[in-house]
C-alpha cells in the first residue's frame, strides 16, 4: 500500500509520526480541508501529467487550477493529465492519494508558486485518507522537487 511506502520514506527522517490518517476520506481538496479543519488553499494537491512520455507531478495550492497557457509555456506541451490507472502504475500512488513522496524512479516533481503564500501546507501521503503538515521549506526538502513553476490560476487569496 502506498501509504506504507510514504511512512517508510518519512521514517528515514524520523518524521513518520507526522503522517496523519483520518477516519474520513481526504481524496478531494474539499474533503481534505474538512478533515483537517483548514482552508482549501492549504491542501497541497498533487496533479499528475505526461510530458515527453514521462510522468511529472505538479504540487499546487488546493484553490488553484492549471492555466493551460502557462502550462504549455513551461513544459512546451499541452497539459495531459494521467488517467487513474496511469497514475497508479507510473507514479506509484492512486488518485486521491497522489503525493510527491515515495514515487517511482524518474518521476519529476514541480512545485507551483501558488503554494508560497502559505506558511504550511498539507500534501497527501499515498492514500485517500492521509496528509502531512509541512512548511514550504520542508516540502522542498522532502519532495525532491526539480523546480518552482508558475502554471496555475484562480487562487482565492
Amino acid at each position: 500500500m502506498a501509504i506504507e511506502a510514504v511512512k517508510e520514506y518519512f521514517r528515514k527522517y524520523g518524521m513518520e509520526d507526522r503522517v496523519l490518517e483520518f477516519d474520513v476520506s481526504s481524496a478531494t481538496v474539499e474533503l481534505a480541508a474538512e478533515a483537517l479543519h483548514c482552508e482549501p488553499g492549504r491542501i497541497a494537491k498533487t496533479l499528475s501529467f505526461m510530458v515527453d512520455d514521462a510522468p511529472i507531478l505538479v504540487v499546487a495550492a488546493g484553490d488553484a487550477r492549471i492555466d493551460n497557457h502557462k502550462y504549455k509555456e513551461q513544459f512546451q506541451t499541452k497539459a495531459k493529465m494521467l488517467t487513474p490507472q496511469e497514475a497508479e502504475t507510473l507514479v506509484g500512488h492512486a488518485v486521491g492519494g497522489v503525493c510527491p513522496f515515495a514515487v517511482r524512479e524518474g518521476v519529476r516533481v514541480y512545485l507551483d508558486q501558488s503554494l508560497k503564500r502559505f506558511r504550511t501546507v498539507f500534501p497527501a501521503c499515498g492514500s485517500s485518507n492521509s496528509a502531512i503538515e509541512l512548511t514550504i521549506a520542508e516540502l522542498e526538502k522532502y519532495s525532491g522537487y526539480v523546480a518552482w513553476v508558475d502554471v496555475c490560476k484562480d487562487m482565492a487569496g
